[in-house]
């Protein structure tokens, strides 16, 4: 039995009748930041799915992500996530560092998937079954499940930063380039989650005070 708006399973449902028994949606974010991670989120989800409203992170308030995620984590058949830290970014780039996060997400996935919803124009290093889908975190119930994890794990990260680097705002702005995040880097330099080969992160020593006494 399929639960909520019919539409959200289109693609699950094309896989289930190509003979599919379990489908992953995958999802990243975090490949615009200037710091942090990029986070990956896979998800199944049962075919009773009991919670309406998932879809693409972004058009969610905070609060009602929080929420969505409790419920995901309470109903879904399992969900894997996959994170590539700062350094890892610089070295591969942020293309390759996504599609990696995604691949690392999936093989945490207890069953494992057979078939899998990938958000986005790119398939990811995997040698299962899979299908891009452009938009899918607003296409795919699965996928959308999967924004919303992949969402709030990475936020959820940036606060815990926040915490061990206060000069820049983390919590905020979690790691995009506001004009305040900049304007912390241009003042404090660096800190070791910042990704150093972004355009946009300056690698400078703080601003020495002047002395106007």
């Amino acid at each position: 039995m399929v639960s909520g708006d019919a539409n959200a399973w289109q693609w699950e449902q094309t896989a289930a009748h190509d003979g599919y028994r379990c489908v992953a949606g995958v999802d990243e974010v975090g490949r615009g930041p200037l710091a942090g991670p990029v986070v990956s989120a896979a998800v199944v989800l049962p075919g009773d799915f009991p919670v309406p409203g998932v879809t693409d992170s972004k058009k969610i308030s905070p609060a009602r992500r929080d929420h969505l995620y409790d419920e995901i984590y309470a109903h879904a058949v399992t969900i894997g996530i996959g994170i590539v830290d700062p350094i890892f970014i610089d070295r591969i780039n942020i293309l390759r560092a996504a599609l990696l996060s995604m691949a690392l997400a999936v093989t945490r996935l207890k069953p494992a998937p057979d078939y899998l919803l990938i958000d986005g124009p790119y398939k990811i290093p995997s040698d299962l079954p899979q299908a891009a889908v452009v938009k899918g975190d607003s296409k795919s119930i699965s996928i959308g499940a999967a924004s919303i994890v992949a969402k709030v794990t990475r936020d959820r990260l940036m606060a815990v930063y926040d915490q061990e680097y206060p000069h820049y705002g983390f919590a905020g702005h979690k790691g995009y380039p506001t004009r305040a995040h900049k304007d912390a880097i241009r003042t404090h330099g660096c800190c070791p989650i910042h990704r150093k080969r972004f355009k946009g992160v300056v690698m400078t020593e703080p601003r020495q005070k002047t002395n106007l006494a």
